[in-house]
């Protein structure tokens, strides 16, 4: 009789710290010191703290566990001959069944030339899990009999992957008024552990997309030294949330052209890698983060420099900057200044800005004063493009703050 088994398929995992309930009590109680004295014979406990769970041993896993998204699924494969003669052409295969797709993860799809009585042939498969749901392990065996009859079985196992993080993400847009650089971006990453055990936090960083420079904004600097803002330890414990902020600059050569920045979705993707029991490694990456893209319209406006407190009923300057964010259409434009109940411009309104062609920029100096104390709101500038007859209105553009003039301000 042939008899050739699939004697094994066993998921490699890394083992767990074995744990014991401890049963002690008082020495006035009626067992004395019998329980005290039998956990401190226990080799399973720890010599002197022997009421803790955790002792020093190491167990195996005694289940197939539960798997995450992101994980590396490695598993031991054994096939041996049961009977009591030489079987030929041996051909072990196994398969990865997702929802989506059928994976091949033998190390070598070429056939065994035989294999004897009570020999094995083992073979240790790993894949990176990237779907959660459920999946099937199928192991095929095909060999042949002395007699030349060709034998083939199957075996099936099956298992869940589930999602060991809730990630969430929101965007801010800000403008850097007093830099060169337009449309910063502001990425709040909310990273929830679902799982059962801490989990070690090795590295969150975000990769930005081609046109982005990013800077994390999730340290400190001390004394020189650079400290994460989550302290000396990096655990995240079951259902606990943690938050990571990134700010991201256009590049240089992409700064320049406000039509191309103003219409970019796509920021990057966040990388995450995380260690669970006795360094155990996990990773996953997000898809491509896409934000709600700013709307400026045809023509943006905004602010290069201007005073945080400036004296009441006295002068002030602020630099404005213009752009047509048309990619195909020169603007001619003409600009009007509205006094409101407490902002005065000073200069002539109406004036020709002259023509602007698409996805350039000019800077505007500009005089005004205040007439109230407080913080007040800058406003009343319009922005008359003659060609279409159009006008846009720039309301609360910034704040300054108005103090007395016997209060010196500081430069």
């Amino acid at each position: 009789m042939w008899e050739v088994f699939l004697k094994e398929v066993m998921r490699l995992t890394k083992p767990t710290l074995f744990t014991n309930i401890p049963v002690t009590c008082e020495e006035k109680d009626l067992p004395g010191d019998l329980f005290n004295q039998l956990m401190r014979d226990d080799p399973s406990t720890v010599n002197g703290a022997e009421i803790l769970m955790l002792g020093e041993m190491l167990t195996l896993p005694q289940n197939f566990g539960n798997i995450f998204l992101g994980e590396t699924f490695s598993s031991y494969i054994s096939v041996h001959n049961d009977s009591n003669q030489v079987v030929k052409d041996i051909l072990v295969k196994a398969d990865l069944q997702t929802s989506s797709q059928r994976l091949n993860l033998s190390a070598s799809n070429a056939a065994v030339a035989e294999l004897k009585p009570d020999c094995c042939i083992d073979d240790v498969i790993h894949h990176e899990v990237k779907e959660i749901g459920t999946h099937i392990l199928v192991c095929a065996v095909s060999y042949t009999t002395q007699g030349g009859e060709k034998m083939y079985f199957r075996k099936f196992f099956k298992f869940q992957v589930l999602k060991p993080l809730d990630v969430k993400t929101k965007f801010y847009n800000a403008e850097s008024d007093l830099s060169s650089v337009t449309d910063e971006v502001f990425l709040e990453a909310q990273i929830q552990n679902i799982t059962t055990s801490p989990m070690f936090m090795e590295k969150v960083s975000l990769e930005p997309s081609i046109m982005y420079n990013v800077a994390e904004l999730n340290s400190v600097s001390q004394a020189g030294e650079c400290l994460t803002t989550f302290g000396s330890r990096a655990y995240l414990q079951p259902m606990d949330t943690r938050q990571y902020l990134y700010c991201l600059k256009p590049k240089k050569e992409f700064a320049e052209k406000a039509g191309i920045i103003k219409g970019v979705t796509v920021i990057g993707k966040l990388d995450i890698v995380w260690k669970t029991n006795l360094g155990e490694r996990g990773r996953l990456q997000t898809s491509q983060l896409q934000r709600m893209a700013p709307g400026y319209g045809d023509v943006r406006l905004s602010l290069e420099a201007i005073p945080d407190t400036v004296n009441l009923e006295e002068p002030f300057h602020i630099t404005c900057k213009i752009t047509n964010c048309s990619s195909e259409r020169t603007m001619d434009l003409v600009l009007e200044m509205c006094n409101t109940n407490s902002i005065h411009w000073c200069g002539i309104s109406g004036r020709q800005l002259g023509k602007l062609h698409p996805s350039s920029s000019l800077c505007l100096a500009l005089t005004l004063l205040s007439s109230v104390q407080g913080l007040q709101s800058v406003s009343g500038l319009r922005l008359t493009d003659t060609f279409l007859k159009r006008t846009y209105e720039y309301d609360d553009i910034a704040q300054v703050c108005v103090v007395s003039s016997a209060i010196k301000v500081e430069s």
